[in-house]
């Protein structure tokens, strides 16, 4: 497991940029020290797609980046009609599991499940979507999403947002380490960026 994914804070800081083709992402430790980057990559197809389809139905890739710039995991959704099912893939690009979006009316939820197709954490969101608990099969709470104030203008005039990521340090699985990590910029891609 690459060093990136044994820190338990990450602190996801969207890039703000006046005309974007795609989404990128600064990424910090608990002591604001920049550890990576999350880059959406973007062909030419996807571009088309947004001018055509719903942003929320587009399809997306997201490639987590250490701080060499080496892609240690990505995420992949593909074209989306109702309900987002986001794939998780490791550095080697092998599938590790998936986020799945749950119906819900008011609060956003999630499932997070292994590559088997089985549950490993739950995602359930506040009514403003901003603050997000991650639960265990058991119920007990592995992680949490929270949005952070990003200052007055970046929050009245642009899309770009902040999210700190915490995992509890008894997470020892990788690639539940992997999913939690990544969670925020999924989140922001479906429930943000998407509208």
């Amino acid at each position: 497991m690459d060093k990136f994914f044994s820190n338990n804070t990450f602190v996801i800081d969207e890039k703000v940029a006046a005309f974007k083709l795609s989404n990128a992402y600064k990424v910090y430790n608990g002591e604001g020290q920049e550890i990576g980057a999350i880059q959406e990559h973007k062909p030419f197809t996807y571009i088309l797609l947004d001018f055509v389809l719903s942003k929320g139905m587009v399809p997306f890739e997201l490639n987590i980046l250490n701080a060499d710039g080496k892609c240690i995991a990505q995420l992949k959704r593909g074209l989306t009609l109702f309900m987002s099912k986001v794939q998780i893939f490791n550095e080697a690009g092998a599938p590790i599991g998936y986020f799945k979006q749950k119906f819900s009316l008011l609060k956003p939820k999630f499932t997070i499940l292994n590559n088997m197709g089985q549950e490993i954490a739950t995602i359930k969101g506040d009514w403003k979507a901003w603050n997000f608990e991650i639960t265990d099969a058991a119920g007990q709470q592995i992680g949490t999403v929270d949005k952070k104030w990003n200052g007055m203008a970046k929050e009245l005039f642009t899309t770009a947002d902040k999210y700190a990521v915490n995992i509890e340090p008894s997470v020892t699985d990788e690639n539940t380490r992997i999913a939690i990590a990544s969670v925020a910029a999924a989140i922001d891609m479906i429930l943000k960026e998407g509208n």
